[in-house]
C-alpha cells in the first residue's frame, strides 16, 4: 500500500510538472511589457544589447530596412526619451509600442518603436526614426493629457471595435470622406508634433487665404477629410495595427502612405470660394506610425510620425 501511494505521488507530481511545462512561460502583463520597453530603450542608448532576452531568430527592421541587432540606432542613439513619450501595451498580443523624442547622433529625433515578446523573449523589433530640425514644436515637449489618461470603465469598448475605429481612419483618407471614421467632434491630429487638424492655437498675424494648408488645419478632423484636401494620398497599405491598450484606450499602428502625384489639381468640396488645389507634393511614400486615443468608440486624439521614402517601397516585413 505504501509503495502504491509513493508511485501515485510521483505520477501526480510528474503530471503537474508536465502541465506546467506545456503552458510555457507566463504571458507578460502590461507592467512587464512597459518594463521591457524601458529596458530596451536604455540598452539602445548604452549601445549594448547584452542582457536583453532576445529570441534566437529575432528580427529588427529600422526605417523599413532589415537591420542587425546592435546596428543602426543601436550605434547612433545619444540620449534616452525626453518628457515626450507615449506607451501602448497589449498583453493579449504580447506587443508594446513607444512613441517619443530621443537623441540620435547628438540631435533630437522622433522614435516609433515596437517590440513583440514571445515566450518571454523579444522576437520582433521595429524602429522608425525621424530626425527633427530646428526648435522643437510645442507639441513635442509633452504628450497631450488624453494620451496619458486611463479610460473610465464607461468609456471602454471591445478591442475589436477599437481596431475598427483606428483602421477606419485610413479608409476615411482614401475615400476623402470624414464620415467613414468615428471622429469625436473634439478630435485633434498632430503630425511630427504639429497640429494638422482642429488647430485651436491663435492664428498667425495677417490673413490666411483659404486654399492654404494652414486654413485647412483649423478644420475639425472629419470636416477636413471630407473637403478632399488629403486626396493627394492615393492609398494607405501594409497596415499593421499591432497593439491595443485597453486600459489606456490606445491603438498603435504602422502603415505606408502612398502619394502618386495625382490627381492634379485636387478637387475641393464644401469650401466656399475654393474648388481645387494644386497637388504640389509629387510622387513618394511615407512610412508612418500612428497612435489613436479611442473613448466610447470615437477617435479623440491622433499622434503621427513619418518621413519621406521612395514611392512604392515595402515596409521591410514583406
Amino acid at each position: 500500500m505504501k509503495k502504491t501511494m509513493v508511485r501515485l505521488c510521483i505520477l501526480l507530481a510528474a503530471g503537474a510538472l508536465a502541465a506546467s511545462c506545456s503552458r510555457g512561460p507566463k504571458q507578460p502583463d502590461r507592467a512587464a511589457l512597459l518594463e521591457m520597453m524601458d529596458r530596451y530603450l536604455e540598452a539602445v542608448v548604452r549601445h549594448d544589447p547584452t542582457g536583453l532576452p532576445f529570441a534566437r531568430n529575432v528580427k529588427l527592421v529600422e526605417n523599413i530596412q532589415p537591420t542587425e541587432v546592435g546596428k543602426g540606432l543601436w550605434e547612433t542613439a545619444s540620449a534616452g526619451p525626453t518628457g515626450f513619450k507615449i506607451y501602448v501595451a497589449d498583453p493579449k498580443a504580447g506587443q508594446v509600442g513607444f512613441m517619443g523624442v530621443i537623441g540620435d547622433k547628438g540631435k533630437p529625433a522622433l522614435l516609433g518603436a515596437r517590440l513583440k515578446v514571445v515566450d518571454g523573449r523579444i522576437a520582433e523589433i521595429d524602429h522608425m526614426v525621424s530626425p527633427l530640425t530646428g526648435e522643437l514644436p510645442a507639441g513635442l515637449l509633452k504628450p497631450r493629457a488624453g494620451l496619458l489618461t486611463p479610460l473610465e470603465a464607461s468609456e471602454r469598448v471591445p478591442r475589436e471595435e477599437m481596431l475598427r475605429a483606428a483602421n477606419a481612419y485610413y479608409d476615411a483618407i482614401e475615400q476623402s470622406d470624414g464620415n467613414v471614421a468615428p471622429f469625436a467632434d473634439e478630435c485633434q491630429r498632430r503630425e511630427n508634433g504639429i497640429t494638422a487638424a482642429n488647430n485651436q492655437d491663435p492664428p498667425p498675424p495677417g490673413p490666411t487665404p483659404f486654399g492654404a494648408m494652414a486654413a485647412f488645419g483649423r478644420m475639425k478632423c472629419a470636416e477636413q477629410l471630407s473637403t478632399g484636401i488629403m486626396g493627394y494620398i492615393t492609398d494607405i497599405n501594409q497596415r499593421r495595427l499591432f497593439a491595443v491598450d485597453e486600459e489606456m484606450g490606445l491603438v498603435m499602428a504602422y502603415s505606408m502612405f502612398n502619394h502618386d502625384g495625382e490627381p492634379n489639381p485636387m478637387k475641393i468640396k464644401g469650401v466656399p470660394g475654393v474648388t481645387e488645389r494644386a497637388n504640389e507634393w509629387g510622387k513618394f511614400t511615407v512610412p508612418a506610425a500612428h497612435i489613436y486615443k479611442i473613448r466610447g468608440g470615437k477617435i479623440y486624439e491622433i499622434e503621427a510620425i513619418g518621413y519621406m521614402a521612395k514611392h512604392g517601397i515595402k515596409n521591410g516585413w514583406e
